[in-house]
């Protein structure tokens, strides 16, 4: 029998075996190689894309905007603040229907239907659906059931005083950021640092876990403390709109300024504007006239001429004028008086407002002299008042006689209503010019005070002496044969002057039938508290500043000694049926007595107590003036005549006290 065992296989069979496995194991190898050159590729050089691309599946990022810093009046009142609201955004790619879910979102968020779907259909993985919603319309969204809808928490800008001071304070855009006013100038500290929310979604777009939003006061803004007093404040603007509506002029401003320190107390637009609901607003009301415009200021500026040229010597308190019985020929040009004057004294000049009288006088300080001293004033450079936009107005060198006529009554130059102010200020201030100033500081989250404004010296402008003596020339204007005796004060001194400007047509490149009239006083005049500047644009009933801007000047002037508890400059006489006949003093004789702002903060003897006045009856508009008036914070609930208050009428309470009025309409 044949032995297989023994048998060898026929050797090209053994090799061709062995290629096989050679061959077998090469292409294993070689896939091995393809699968690790692969891996390398993913995991080095595509490794960030990839990840990308993963987390693009997964994972949602949302950037959360930081809480911005409150803004306060000078006594903490808040002029603006944030909250937190909700905001409402999408996924596209995991709605069944984008353009049928863009009717349905439209629908119940009042929004553009067209709008909307094309915005969605931009959109890969994300897109906002509305921000800043109100709870009603969070609801109405989740009823819908849409699935990869998300809602997320925003700071909204809330502005809880409406349009009080609205002009200073600003407005933020829909994204949070400053469009204008202090919100615009203070962008970089009131914004804090914003934020990233990441969410985690699975394949169907079901919420696996979200981080929570981080702390708001980690990410908060800093704030801003101002000057401005909102009680003064409210008046100013209150008293300003009924001087421009009773006028019909086109618009006005108003400033109070404490000429001690250059602190700005109130600073007033009108129109006024609501920063709550800036889409609703027209786009002149929004800007602050009184900080940005320029305009040519008028008679206002013959107490500054009349200063500097007794501060040159260049004419003596007594000298006599000749205002050439109301007209005066200059050159090819003929300048008027409103009254007929022969011979009148720097005080008189001031008293009538002679044109011709003053144009005299800055003939006797000279071009450059003139120049120089508007420019020491503070006029044809900024305040810096920290507002965007600021202007500077311009005092041109006067090469032409008429010019130098015109520039020493206030026309063919220009200033800003800050400025106008500034200078008066300095009057007030025995000569002296502050810095005008709106913000008092800014401090961050942790009470790191970024920046803080005081009282800041820029120059002696005149002498104490002369600066006293234009003060006391003043004090004659609101006399009853002065320019404005509505402006005057039973239980004040007031020095001030008017101003009725005529306004540059910039088409007929002269000037138009158009006026500014203003009236700018300092009180009490013996010791100067307030400066206050009104000006109304336009006025169509009156066009002199004694009539139309001197009343509300007089308003703002009762109200801000009242609340700053100035003491009466004059002693008056008590009426015979005030006293009882048994201490009735005899008739020769009048017996000076306190008047009620007086009473109403020492009668208990502690400085700073005021007592209740009765508004029990009144309308809303009136009681809230009478508690300005008495230094009250007034909080109105209801609407019509007051039925009752708290506390009751004649209770002892701190100055700034609030007073709740319950309001009620006649049925």
């Amino acid at each position: 029998m044949r032995d297989f065992k023994a048998a060898r296989a026929p050797e090209p069979t053994r090799k061709w075996l062995r290629l096989r496995v050679r061959l077998l194991a090469f292409f294993f190898l070689a896939l091995l190689g393809v699968a690790l050159g692969r891996a390398v590729q993913l995991q080095v050089y595509e490794r960030d894309k990839l990840r990308g691309l993963a987390q693009d599946q997964y994972v949602r990022q949302i950037e959360i905007p930081a809480r911005r810093g409150d803004i306060f009046d000078r006594r903490g009142t808040p002029l603006a603040q944030s909250v937190e609201v909700d905001s409402i955004w999408v996924d596209p790619s995991l709605l069944p229907d984008v353009k049928q879910a863009a009717r349905s979102l439209a629908r119940a968020l009042k929004l553009d239907a067209g709008e909307l779907h094309a915005r969605l259909g931009r959109a890969r993985r994300f897109a906002w659906v509305k921000r800043q919603v109100t709870p009603r319309e969070v609801e109405a969204v989740k009823a819908l059931k849409l699935p990869g809808l998300g809602f997320t928490k925003e700071p909204r800008r809330f502005y809880p005083q409406r349009e009080l001071a609205a002009h200073v304070v600003g407005m933020v855009g829909t994204d949070g950021h400053g469009l204008e006013g202090l919100e615009l100038a203070f962008e970089d500290e009131l914004s804090g640092q914003n934020s990233r929310l990441s969410g985690f979604r699975d394949a169907k777009g079901r919420k696996l876990l979200v981080s929570g939003a981080p702390d708001v006061f980690e990410r908060q803004g800093a704030s801003v403390t101002l000057t401005i007093d909102r009680h003064l404040q409210y008046v100013s603007e209150k008293a300003l709109a009924r001087a421009v509506e009773e006028s019909k002029a086109v618009a006005g401003m108003a400033l109070v300024m404490e000429p001690s320190t250059g602190e700005i107390l109130a600073i007033a637009n009108h129109p006024r504007f609501n920063p709550n609901t800036p889409a609703r607003e027209a786009r002149a009301a929004i800007r602050n006239r009184a900080a940005l415009d320029a305009f040519e200021p008028g008679s206002t500026m013959k107490a500054f001429v009349v200063a500097a040229a007794l501060e040159q010597k260049a004419i003596q308190p007594d000298q006599l004028f000749f205002c050439e019985n109301g007209k005066w020929l200059v050159g090819r040009h003929t300048i008027h008086d409103t009254h007929e004057y022969a011979w009148l004294t720097p005080q008189r000049v001031l008293q009538v407002s002679s044109n011709i009288c003053v144009a005299k006088i800055g003939q006797e300080l000279g071009r450059e002299r003139l120049v120089q001293a508007y420019r020491d004033f503070g006029f044809g450079e900024r305040t810096g008042l920290a507002l965007p936009g600021e202007g500077r107005g311009s005092i041109p060198f006067p090469k032409a006689e008429v010019s130098l006529a015109t520039q020493s009554f206030g026309q063919g130059m220009s200033a800003t209503a800050v400025q106008l102010t500034a200078a008066w200020a300095a009057l007030a201030n025995g000569g002296m010019l502050m810095r005008p100033y709106l913000v008092s500081k800014v401090v961050d989250p942790d009470g790191v005070v970024l920046l803080e404004n005081r009282p800041t010296e820029v120059r002696q402008v005149v002498s104490a002496r002369t600066a006293r003596r234009v003060v006391e020339m003043l004090e004659s204007v609101v006399a009853k044969e002065g320019t404005a005796p509505r402006a005057a004060m039973a239980d004040y001194r007031v020095a001030g002057k008017t101003g009725t400007a005529q306004k540059v047509d910039p088409v007929a490149r002269g000037y138009s039938d158009k006026r500014l009239a203003s009236f700018v006083g300092m009180v009490p005049a013996e010791n100067p508290r307030v400066v206050i500047l009104v000006v109304v644009d336009e006025p169509k009933t009156d066009v002199y500043g004694g009539l139309v801007a001197a009343p509300a000047f007089k308003e703002i002037a009762t109200a801000a000694m009242a609340h700053l508890a100035v003491p009466p400059s004059r002693e008056v006489p008590l009426p015979s049926t005030a006293l009882p006949v048994a201490v009735q003093p005899p008739p020769s004789k009048a017996v000076p007595v306190r008047t009620v702002v007086e009473v109403a903060v020492s009668e208990n003897g502690e400085p700073g107590a005021v007592r209740v006045p009765d508004v029990v009856g009144h309308a809303g508009r009136e009681a809230v003036t009478k508690l300005l008036s008495a230094a009250l914070e007034p909080q109105l609930l209801g609407s019509g005549r007051v039925v009752s208050q708290t506390p009751a009428a004649g209770s002892l309470v701190e100055k700034g006290a609030r007073v709740t009025l319950e309001l009620a309409t006649r049925q």
